[in-house]
């Protein structure tokens, strides 16, 4: 099979969950002995081809770039921006064409509606379920579909604890206010601010915040500082970042969006990210050391459930049936 990934940015370059989340079905699908070809649209990401876990990726190189490597590919993957343009060019070729969706956001409805995807992919069951009641509720014919959590393989991101308070991608959606009121409000407790690949940063320079850069290095960089992990984001379909710090053992604080719930589950400690009150209570329990070490294990205990291995076989089968489906036809 010859499969075709769009997208406007990949990794190690950009670092966002949407890419990682991508990255790691097309290197299943190579792992699987499968072609995997990466085209990126924006030429300010990349300027040389590179390989990836198997993955190799083609920098942009005009606007018929796409156009050249469509004809001899089975299936294209696309999501986010670039969802427009690979149907289009999907209808063109007669290819099959799949939407990974990692939001509920009336763009990304409009897209379902309009470009008439071949197959989804829903990043956890909330959103499935969401997007289905819509389709319905809109007549929109209801694709095929199947939902594959971020994949997080324990492996890359195991390590042991470091000692502080961690939030990742420090914009307003993403909670940074929260973050350096509750730095504020203990200042004998040590913080990390990391940088996010992706919108406008907030720093705020606090004696017991250390501020990190977005790193590619999330293992050593982030997760081995890392006692306990915030998540007070306005928004998150699924939240790959708890699952990543859950491999670690290290617990998470969030904002109880349909998503965070899902993935963390009942490892989970949540406080409305409105509620100054509650987020001091959340940080003052696991600053205990024992119920540290039982909300440890229960992270711990959830990173092991979401071993991604049936998700990656359940994405690379769908892939297969497709590309059978289109050399039959």
């Amino acid at each position: 099979m010859k499969l075709l990934g769009v997208f406007h940015a990949y990794p190690p370059t950009h670092g966002a969950g949407a890419e990682w989340m991508a990255h790691t079905l097309l290197a299943a699908a190579a792992a699987a002995g499968h072609d995997v070809t990466v085209v990126l649209s924006r030429d300010d990401e990349v300027s040389e081809r590179y390989e990836l876990d198997g993955v190799k990726v083609e920098p942009y190189q005009d606007k018929a770039t796409l156009l050249r490597w469509a004809p001899d590919t089975d299936v294209i993957l696309t999501h986010l921006e670039n969802t427009p343009r690979a149907s289009i060019v999907g209808k063109l070729n007669a290819k099959p064409v799949v939407h990974l969706l990692h939001n509920t956001f009336d763009p990304t409805r409009h897209w379902i509606r309009s470009c008439e995807p071949t197959f989804l992919i829903f990043n956890s069951q909330w959103m499935r379920a969401d997007y289905l009641d819509w389709l319905e509720r809109n007549r929109v014919p209801i694709p095929p579909s199947i939902v594959c959590h971020p994949p997080v393989i324990a492996a890359d991101y195991a390590i042991t604890p470091g000692p502080k308070i961690t939030m990742i991608n420090m914009t307003e959606q993403k909670g940074a206010n929260t973050f350096y009121g509750l730095a504020h409000r203990h200042p004998d407790v040590q913080f990390l601010a990391v940088a996010g690949g992706y919108g406008e940063q907030i720093v705020e320079h606090l004696p017991n915040v250390e501020h990190q850069p977005n790193t590619a290095d999330m293992r050593v960089e982030v997760y081995g500082k890392t006692r306990v992990l915030l998540m007070p984001s306005i928004y998150e379909s699924w939240g790959r970042v708890g699952v990543e710090a859950a491999c670690s053992g290290i617990p998470t604080i969030a904002h109880p969006t349909p998503g965070l719930k899902e993935s963390l589950n009942g490892s989970g400690i949540f406080a409305d990210r409105d509620d100054p009150a509650q987020w001091d209570a959340a940080l003052t329990t696991l600053l205990d050391g024992r119920k540290w070490r039982k909300a440890s294990r229960l992270a711990s205990e959830r990173a092991t459930q979401l071993d991604p291995t049936p998700d990656l076989a359940r994405f690379v089968a769908s892939m297969e049936a497709l590309a059978t489906r289109r050399r039959t036809k």
